[in-house]
């Protein structure tokens, strides 16, 4: 392990920065996030409960609205318009300022803050998610974890500022300084990529089945979010708690985007948002069933603990919306909005139903026993609906999973003459020596997969650009790759253009030629 070489990934650049400093500030989008920059003593649990209620319902409306906005109007998504995500959030921290010192008008300019804050800070994530899908693969998502692990330090560094000037500080200096900074990059990306060329109206199937293929990890997702709303309700009436979940929130933030740097500078990581989940999700339900038996502190260190694995898991849905802007063409705020509006909006119903369930007075049983049970039911039902729900059930399932019970048939049905069974039935011989692959295992269909294999491990080329390659080297038009793959042909057209890129070639002979190159027989398995 080369330091060089570590100091080289982590060093950071103008994007990483920026982003970096407006997560410290938001906070990473959790408890509130403006929260710790102002008086305890203005954070009693009324103006606490309507301030996380009006940000987080009109956060998760915002991106629910960018996303059918675009699908309506995708022009105005061309331009990166920072003044309409910069004024709401100037205007909304100029409310949270004024409501300390206007005690009369506290409660109705928290709650006009809160929302101003919401809006302004999902504008703001759809603005740095255009800028990170717009460039390559590499470069979007190293910048996106960099600014996630910086973002720490910078939040750790604010509380070296006295709170009294910190509460101006941002919207006067740290908001200009980030909303320049997209500006400024935002001049350097292509603007005749698909992705922001894209009408969705022309192809309404590519964006029914975007849905359909990120539903599920988006409510894998949506269920942190649902399990943190609920320990949000349980503390609202300790500010000081926000304190301790905010910090080890960055901590966990800052550990696992160093890890990831670390690690993908020297071998291939591939993650999985929904198998991640079902690894978690026995470790979460337990959590919520020891929470009426153990002390306050418990809850305390429980609500930090699940925002930190929410933190990480926001940047995993950044890095997978991106990836599905690139691969298939679409507009990435369309998929983000998507994406982060299930998420949020179960962060929401986690929040508003904790809330309620403690106001809920059952004879002999604490308030915080009816919120654990609340909690656990509905996440055995969230977990049941992501794992296919009763569609799942009652559709074929494997053979080992299965009970069969053959008809039995009336009497003289076995003496019907065997000839009348149809030619079909008869056994296929060369289907006898099939052997079905296991899900697990790679599987290559012929010669040229795995010279496809090898070729993407060379030159590292992505999942979907492989896909390309090998359907061009297969003689497939561009048309007909589009059709197999639901994406625009001008989206198979640009994957063409990185590949060639990639592979430093200019024809289609010399794909050809470079392909067969390779010897499959250096492909195991």
């Amino acid at each position: 392990m080369q330091p060089a070489a570590i100091i080289r990934i982590l060093k950071p650049n103008v994007t990483s920065l920026g982003y970096a400093l407006f997560l410290a500030i938001n906070a990473a989008g959790v408890w509130g996030g403006v929260f710790p920059f102002l008086p305890l003593e203005f954070q009693t649990p009324e103006i606490v409960f309507w301030f996380f209620l009006a940000q987080s319902l009109v956060f998760s409306a915002s991106y629910f609205a960018s996303a059918f906005g675009v699908y309506f109007l995708p022009g105005p998504t061309r331009r990166f318009m920072v003044m309409l995500a910069a004024a709401p959030y100037f205007l909304g921290w100029c409310c949270l300022i004024a409501a300390i010192y206007l005690d009369a008008w506290a409660l109705p300019l928290v709650v006009v803050g809160g929302g101003l804050l919401g809006l302004g800070s999902a504008g703001f994530f759809m603005l740095w998610q255009r800028l990170f899908a717009s460039f390559d693969a590499d470069h979007g998502n190293r910048d996106l974890i960099v600014g996630t692990a910086y973002a720490a330090i910078m939040y750790f560094a604010l509380y070296l500022i006295p709170q009294a000037v910190t509460a101006y500080l941002i919207p006067l200096v740290f908001l200009p300084l980030f909303g320049l900074a997209i500006v400024l990059k935002s001049r350097e990306i292509d603007r005749d990529q698909p992705m922001f060329e894209d009408v969705p109206r022309d192809h309404p199937h590519v964006y029914r089945t975007v849905v359909r293929d990120y539903w599920r990890s988006a409510f894998c997702v949506g269920a942190l979010g649902f399990c943190t709303g609920i320990m949000r309700s349980l503390a609202i009436g300790e500010p000081q708690v926000g304190a301790l979940v905010n910090v080890l929130s960055m901590a966990g933030s800052l550990v696992a985007a160093a890890t990831v740097l670390v690690l993908w500078q020297f071998k291939n990581l591939r993650m999985n948002v929904v198998g991640a989940y079902r690894v978690v999700f026995p470790f979460v339900i337990t959590s919520f069933l020891l929470l009426p038996f153990l002390m306050v502190a418990y809850a305390q260190w429980l609500a930090a603990i699940l925002y930190a694995v929410y933190s990480v898991a926001i940047v995993l849905m950044m890095i997978q919306c991106a990836q599905a802007s690139r691969d298939r063409g679409i507009n990435p705020v369309f998929v983000y909005g998507f994406f982060g509006g299930v998420v949020y909006a179960l962060h929401d119903v986690g929040f508003i139903g904790g809330s309620f369930a403690e106001q809920i007075m059952v004879t002999g049983i604490e308030p915080v026993a009816v919120v654990a049970l609340v909690a656990v039911y509905l996440l055995g039902l969230m977990y049941f609906v992501g794992q296919g729900g009763f569609r799942r059930i009652f559709s074929r399932s494997s053979d080992a999973e299965s009970i069969e019970l053959v008809a039995l048939r009336p009497a003289g049905e076995a003496t019907r003459p065997a000839a009348k069974a149809a030619p079909s039935a008869k056994a296929d011989p060369a289907a006898k020596g099939k052997r079905v692959p296991v899900a697990s295992e790679p599987f290559y269909q012929d010669r040229i997969s795995k010279q496809a294999e090898l070729l993407r491990q060379h030159y590292r080329l992505s999942a979907r650009e492989t896909e390309v390659m090998e359907l061009i080297a297969r003689g497939n038009t561009v048309a007909r790759i589009a059709e197999d793959l639901v994406v625009s042909e001008n989206t198979i057209r640009t994957h063409s253009k990185r590949i060639y890129t990639k592979l430093d070639i200019h024809k289609k002979q010399e794909l050809l030629d470079l392909i067969d190159s390779f010897d499959p027989s250096e492909l195991e398995g």
